[in-house]
């Protein structure tokens, strides 16, 4: 997701411009990258007040609560149930997109505008390519682990016995 992306961007750059060098396990900020990539409704209370605490103490720039504060709203707008809720929800992701000022969070404005067409799908129909792209990851694996099959037919025998195997599971 282009908004975990921007989220890990600025910790890293946080952490480079504090210490002059990559996060380490002493560094509250890195310590807590993957509370920080987990959304915000899925938090418990304890993940909420760390998250809290790492704004408050380790954030100075406020860069950070910023670019989660976007990433929150993108999860909002692709949980929207109908165009005019899912419209609201783009508009303040926008707004908190230009509040935040960011290279990082103008990236996934734009990412948003360039597919809003589809997004607009999935909250009509509620339909995304999730399954899809499941399946081409699999075949990807497959293709890997082949090692170079010669035969074609044995290439896509296995490939369909993979996906038989799945929808039967």
């Amino acid at each position: 997701m282009k908004a975990n992306d921007a989220v890990t961007a600025v910790r890293q750059r946080l952490s480079h411009q504090k210490f002059g060098r990559r996060g380490r396990k002493s560094d509250r900020v890195w310590a807590h990258r993957m509370l920080l990539l987990r959304g915000g409704d899925t938090l418990s209370s304890g993940g909420v007040a760390r998250l809290h605490t790492l704004f408050r103490v380790d954030d100075v720039t406020g860069d950070l609560e910023a670019v989660w504060t976007v990433k929150k709203q993108v999860r909002r707008l692709l949980a929207c149930s109908s165009l005019a809720e899912a419209h609201e929800e783009k508009m303040r992701l926008g707004y908190y997109v230009m509040v935040a000022d960011m290279p990082e969070t103008d990236g996934v404005w734009s990412l948003v505008w360039k597919w809003w067409a589809q997004i607009e799908v999935l909250v009509i129909t509620g339909v995304g390519n999730a399954k899809t792209e499941a399946a081409n990851t699999m075949i990807k694996n497959i293709k890997r682990t082949a090692r170079g099959f010669r035969n074609a037919d044995h290439y896509r025998t296995r490939i369909l016995l993979a996906s038989a195997a799945r929808s039967a599971a």
